[in-house]
């Protein structure tokens, strides 16, 4: 099973179980057991002054101040990844983590779909296949929605809005 990992690089005593659906972080920086090859092989994220946190084969940051899509995708251009792209439950359930661990809520945030191009063909602005769509319908309302943001509603679902709207974002990146 997949570990989300605290951002230090400086790992040095063992982390303490994680809850289900990864809700809750290690407080100080620690070491997974190596449990599994999965764990053996986990990605140690840069500190870089920032608090990454890896999942998988990839580093994510949230990024609390709200920025347009286009802005925030030059953000996380700057620190050499781009918004966060998503392929799995069990990444989407991290990032959400994520999310909730920064700001104690469920807070709708950019992730890095768009259709700008083309309406109807969802990319990735990292470039990975569009293989994964989480709860939620894309309606372009008005013919003006044409970015992706997560926790949306109730359900926390994925919706398409208009790009200029100020949102809080994940970046995403490989170690």
């Amino acid at each position: 099973q997949e570990q989300l990992l605290p951002h230090s690089c400086l790992l040095t005593e063992p982390c303490p179980p994680l809850a289900p659906h990864y809700t809750t972080f290690p407080t100080k920086p620690c070491l997974f057991s190596a449990k599994s090859d999965l764990v053996k092989r986990a990605v140690r994220c840069p500190n870089m002054h920032l608090i990454w946190s890896s999942f998988g084969r990839r580093c994510f940051y949230y990024v609390p101040k709200p920025m347009s899509w286009a802005r925030a995708e030059k953000n996380c251009r700057s620190m050499r990844g781009s918004l966060a792209s998503v392929h799995s439950l069990k990444e989407y359930h991290a990032i959400q983590s994520l999310i909730k661990y920064a700001t104690h809520e469920d807070k709708e945030a950019w992730i890095g779909g768009t259709d700008a191009p083309q309406e109807g063909i969802w990319l990735w602005s990292d470039g990975t296949p569009f293989n994964y769509r989480h709860c939620g319908g894309f309606n372009n309302y008005k013919g003006q929605q044409h970015c992706l943001q997560m926790n949306y509603g109730a359900d926390n679902c994925w919706d398409d809005v208009s790009c200029t709207i100020d949102r809080p974002f994940v970046c995403a990146k490989k170690p």
